[in-house]
């Protein structure tokens, strides 16, 4: 009936469609992620020397009042070394993509373009005395806490120039120099390893655990997609977290799809930032990194206030599918990603920006670019150069003294004493 209905419809603007092209349509639209298509646009500036304010769009609240103004302050240091950091992890994703293809990078690889101002807003929102972990998206942050693409890359070919000696890989890696604790393989585990983060945070500031409304000098934010957001564990963290008020920021990127199924088909509740009660929250636009930036202070100096934990939810969106194995084509149509990308890239937004703000000419932010594309190109040969661990390294980095005796497959040898687990 309701094809029947189309052709009419069709007839009537003097055109009569096949039933497939019909039904390609109908098939695409049920697959669009809501708000897929929503803009990501500044909407003024204001320029006083190197420094400004930029507009964003309002953030929507819960159980509290958000930001005074919709107004962030900047710098022109802060901008540039945003737009380098941006382009570097778009660079290096698409490096990345193209060396699992070439069978450089094995097993499980997640990719994170299109997310890239999440990562960045939230670091000039915070201090690296902060904590962060996330899941196994993780490439940017780790190069965002203070990482280098080389040793990104190198862990992603498993070498031992690599960001834990290529012994994580993808999923795990770890910048313990600048609190980043990962890099989670278990879907949603990193939210209460965030709980405890802040718990410890508190902890330390106030010589011990102290009750109610005690500040803290630092706060946790932990990360997980929409997909996670629906885990049991989530929910006990918030709780438990709320409980003894701890300065942990629960961050929801919700870039749409958990896998292959969209947020509508998989939560009863798509507005994440207000599902875990009493936790006050932010929607926050994910694709613009200078509306991260104002939420993650906001949430921030929340925390540190003692006020208890806070809930952000940042509307993004991931151009890969979920992982490498994944064409992210067979749950959403060509047109949605394309759509998403011509309106509200983050790095193109970016670029608006600065073009707006007139602190970098075209030819600049080109040689920006070019500059960004001859680092990764070098970082890729180092990957591939560094060499492989070697087989005694699988007794290294598993307890703090390395004394021990550890039972191996190697028999009556242990501890890589076996001939075959030599290095020499």
């Amino acid at each position: 009936f309701c094809c029947m209905m189309r052709v009419e419809f069709a007839k009537m603007q003097g055109r009569i469609p096949t039933m497939a092209a019909l039904l390609r349509p109908a098939a695409a639209s049920a697959r669009m992620a809501p708000n897929a298509f929503t803009h990501s646009r500044s909407m003024a500036v204001k320029v006083d020397g190197d420094k400004a304010q930029i507009e964003y769009a309002p953030c929507e609240t819960y159980k509290n009042d958000g930001p005074a103004t919709n107004w962030v302050e900047t710098t022109k240091e802060e901008v540039q070394k945003a737009l380098r950091d941006m382009v570097t992890m778009r660079r290096m994703e698409i490096a990345a993509d193209l060396m699992y293809k070439s069978q450089l990078i094995k097993g499980f690889c997640h990719l994170y373009d299109g997310q890239e101002a999440v990562a960045i807003g939230m670091e000039m929102g915070c201090t690296k005395k902060d904590h962060i972990v996330t899941s196994y998206r993780d490439h940017c942050f780790q190069f965002s806490r203070g990482d280098s693409v080389k040793r990104v890359l190198a862990e992603l070919t498993g070498r031992v120039g690599g960001s834990t000696q290529g012994k994580g890989g993808s999923m795990h890696m770890y910048f313990p120099k600048n609190n980043f604790w990962g890099g989670n393989g278990i879907v949603g585990a990193q939210m209460p390893l965030g709980a405890g983060l802040a718990f410890g945070a508190k902890y330390k500031t106030n010589n011990g655990l102290p009750r109610g409304d005690a500040p803290s000098n630092a706060v946790a934010f932990a990360l997980c997609g929409d997909g996670a957001a629906n885990q049991g564990q989530v929910f006990e963290a918030t709780n438990m977290a709320a409980l003894w008020k701890l300065p942990c920021v629960f961050v929801v990127e919700n870039n749409k799809y958990g896998m292959g199924t969209s947020a509508a088909k998989a939560a009863s509740n798509e507005e994440f930032y207000t599902r875990y009660d009493p936790l006050p929250g932010l929607k926050v636009d994910g694709m613009d990194c200078f509306a991260v930036k104002h939420a993650t202070e906001f949430a921030r100096k929340w925390c540190m206030e003692g006020k208890g934990p806070f809930v952000l939810e940042m509307n993004t969106y991931r151009y890969h599918g979920h992982s490498m194995s994944d064409p992210g084509l067979t749950y959403r149509s060509r047109e949605e990603v394309s759509g998403v990308r011509k309106a509200r890239d983050p790095v193109d937004k970016l670029k608006r920006v600065i073009a707006e703000l007139g602190w970098m000419t075209e030819a600049e932010v080109k040689e920006v670019e070019k500059s960004v594309r001859a680092e990764v190109d070098e970082a890729v040969e180092f990957s591939k150069q560094s060499p492989e661990p070697t087989a005694d390294a699988l007794y290294t980095h598993v307890l703090v003294n390395e004394d021990k005796y550890i039972r191996g497959c190697d028999g009556i040898y242990g501890h890589g004493k076996a001939p075959w687990a030599r290095s020499e």
